[in-house]
């Protein structure tokens, strides 16, 4: 008798103990063999990605084996294993659906205990690729660590221990949030994950700088003494001790990583028995009078002006926390106008005025702010009949952004100056960064009545419908050129007055720039308002498609 032979509401006793495990192994490889057979280019994506997969693991396994009987070998070799370990935590909150076919969601239904069931989806769990490269890894560390026959059998041991660590981790992160993940905010977090991974790409980068300058691998030994006692590095760690003959530490080392995979496999446990026994909250009813009314403003939305003015800006930042795709550009250009300025000023290769970027990245939230709101649009339509009403619109949404903005162009602009230590520049490049902020709200208020495009929602990284690409880059990029040729009078007063070697009449940049931006917004907006209220069924049209 199989899994899914057996009646609603019966044990499985074939399948209590080792049964299950054989079912699901197969289970797995017949759900790749048909997810396989499908269309071609499903199928051309996992074998690419398989190549890949197999060429990176190569090249990482020779790295890592041209380090063996170097002295400091176990500094990256521990220290990799972490990163690794770290990432197969993290990554199932950014991608849930990575593995449909081990949602534990899937078997709620099922007449399967959580003990036995613990064991097999951790046996299908090891068949894919994310194993196998791991696999690969933990090969090629324990070969470049592991010298003398004990330290053999170390390595042994801290393979698959290490490997079994990873994967219970990430399924028992899995189990344990599920429910969220599957909900809107769990893809809000897939949203986010190129943002992380391209964060981290800057950080790891700005590692490797400044580990080039301070000595080599001999300045991370005392994180790598802290980390191989971490699991599931410490695993790993143990063949290293062992190779030197520290035999007391090298079991210890090993059993941090058997405890911990204890303690996995037992959270992992109590979170599948939660899942299978305990109601979905979504299909709770709610008590009456819990939560928000739905009527009014509460919290900071309160401060908010009334009328039309304080609920479009409402709406707007709503968007912001709410909206998937919204938020996405939020967070990202919040992280890389700080990342960009504050790590070149550390670096000590940049200057005070790469505190513009920042300004410039918020400042391109502005465009196509009528194809953010996607297909409801149209209730935004039924309330403008007017150019006054445009007016209006567009002035509340360029104010809910400068909310944003403007608090944080200057926080970017004085964390850089004390980075750096130029003072003195600090009011010229805040004036200059209120320049470039009052141009590109202007030039983003009439690109987005000229040139409105829809932003798909099915996609976590698709941001232009099929045939609208051109508007976009008419809008982004021909509003970005506009903004630079509308904030030249500022840059020319800045170069002018350090070419003249006045520095000391820096400060004036301040007063200008902050009246010369509010009065491009104010004109941008006030230029926008007619096309906006005579172009209202263009743009309706433009951003419902898809």
């Amino acid at each position: 008798m199989t899994v899914l032979d057996a009646p609603v509401g019966e044990a499985v006793p074939a399948a209590g103990g080792q049964g299950l495990v054989p079912v699901f192994a197969r289970l797995k490889l017949t759900l790749l063999r048909n997810g396989l057979r499908g269309s071609s280019g499903r199928r051309a994506a996992y074998v690419v990605s398989l190549v890949v997969t197999l060429l990176l693991a190569v090249g990482m396994v020779i790295g890592l084996v041209a380090l063996r009987g170097h002295a400091l070998a176990g500094v990256p070799v521990v220290l990799l294993t972490a990163v690794v370990a770290l990432g197969w935590a993290v990554m199932p909150l950014f991608f849930p659906s990575g593995d449909e076919t081990l949602d534990p969601s899937r078997l709620v239904m099922l007449p399967l205990r959580p003990r036995p069931l613990v064991g097999a989806l951790l046996t299908a769990s090891l068949i894919g690729i994310g194993p196998f490269f791991t696999l690969a890894l933990l090969l090629g560390s324990v070969i470049a660590l592991a010298h003398g026959a004990v330290a053999v059998v170390f390595a042994v041991v801290a393979v698959p221990l290490t490997l079994l660590v990873c994967v219970a981790l990430a399924r028992s992160v899995t189990t344990a949030n599920i429910r969220l993940l599957t909900s809107r905010k769990g893809r809000d977090l897939a949203v986010l994950s190129g943002l992380v991974v391209a964060v981290g790409i800057q950080f790891v980068n700005f590692g490797a700088q400044r580990l080039g300058r301070a000595g080599g691998l001999s300045s991370l030994e005392p994180v790598a003494d802290v980390v191989r006692w971490l699991p599931a590095a410490s695993a790993v760690g143990a063949v290293d001790s062992a190779s030197a003959g520290e035999y007391g530490t090298a079991l210890g080392q090993l059993l941090v990583s058997v405890l911990a995979l204890g303690v996995v496999m037992g959270l992992w446990q109590r979170s599948l028995v939660k899942l299978m026994t305990s109601p979905d909250g979504s299909t709770l009813t709610a008590e009456p009078g819990s939560g928000r009314s739905g009527s009014g403003r509460s919290g900071l939305f309160a401060l908010l002006p009334e009328g039309r003015t304080g609920t479009v800006m409402d709406r707007s930042l709503r968007y912001v926390v709410r909206d998937p795709k919204t938020k996405a550009a939020w967070v990202t250009a919040l992280a890389i106008g700080l990342i960009v300025p504050v790590l070149n000023a550390v670096q000590g290769s940049g200057s005070v005025y790469f505190a513009c970027f920042a300004a410039g990245m918020l400042g391109m939230q502005m465009y196509n702010q009528f194809g953010q709101d996607t297909s409801a649009f149209w209730m935004v339509a039924l309330s403008v009949s007017s150019t006054r009403d445009a007016f209006l619109e567009l002035r509340a949404r360029a104010l809910a952004l400068l909310l944003i903005t403007l608090p944080y162009t200057v926080l970017v602009t004085v964390v850089t100056a004390a980075v750096i230590g130029d003072w003195a520049a600090l009011p010229g490049v805040m004036g200059l960064s209120f320049s470039v902020l009052g141009a590109m709200l202007a030039t983003g208020a009439l690109a987005s009545a000229l040139f409105p495009y829809s932003i798909p929602q099915d996609g976590a990284f698709k941001n232009v419908v099929p045939g609208q690409g051109g508007l976009a880059w008419i809008s982004v990029f021909g509003g970005m050129v506009a903004a630079a040729v509308l904030s030249g009078p500022v840059i020319g007063l800045t170069i002018w007055l350090h070419v003249a070697d006045r520095q000391d009449q820096l400060w004036l940049l301040l007063p200008v720039g902050a009246v010369y931006g509010a009065f491009l917004g104010w004109l941008g907006v006030r230029l926008a308002a007619p096309q906006t209220a005579r172009r209202l069924p263009e743009i309706l049209a433009a951003v419902s498609k898809g």
